[in-house]
């Protein structure tokens, strides 16, 4: 009976043994792919550019309108306006004017009479900080955009003085000045 026991227990190690065994390699079988159908891995990069570019804001035009100059009155005549525009938030951005068509040089602007060659000079002056200082000042067109649909208003002034159109012909005046905003 001792053999027959000892015989038990050998069927029951082994049997054990097997099993242990069978379900270690069915485990490895289930949980590694083999070869030539693992997986691969790949990446995609993904970017944009959010471009700086401010924009004026339509009307895309502003009238700077000095009225009737009366020379019997001889006073200085001040007239404001404004232009809007956006920038991307966080660009910084600068603004500048040409000086108009008739330049008298740098920041000497000069309306034409519509027939003659007369001139009427006038300062011109702008900033987006706050009201456009009367008289002129320094121009201050930059700081940094605040991101579409937050608007940004260009404030313009500017003077003619009494003494530049006391001795002025009769007519109207004019001059054309174009803004330029960067980027």
């Amino acid at each position: 009976m001792q053999g027959t026991w000892a015989r038990r227990i050998e069927v029951v190690l082994t049997g054990l043994a097997f099993t242990t065994l069978f379900g270690v390699a069915l485990w490895d079988l289930i949980s590694i792919p083999p070869r030539g159908l693992a997986g691969d891995n790949a990446t995609v990069n993904v970017g944009a550019y959010v471009v700086e570019m401010c924009r004026f804001r339509s009307p895309r035009s502003a009238t700077l309108n000095f009225g009737n100059l009366d020379p019997a009155v001889g006073t200085d005549v001040t007239a404001t306006t404004t232009l809007t525009f956006w920038c991307p938030k966080n660009v910084k951005y600068t603004i500048i004017d040409d000086d108009g068509l008739y330049d008298g040089g740098t920041g000497q602007h000069k309306m034409r009479h519509a027939n003659l060659t007369e001139y009427i000079p006038y300062s011109f002056c702008y900033t987006s900080k706050d009201p456009a200082p009367i008289p002129c000042g320094a121009d201050t067109g930059s700081d940094q955009g605040k991101a579409k649909g937050k608007d940004i208003t260009l404030n313009i002034s500017g003077t003619v003085r009494g003494s530049n159109y006391i001795n002025a012909s009769a007519g109207s005046y004019s001059d054309t000045v174009t803004m330029t905003i960067s980027p």
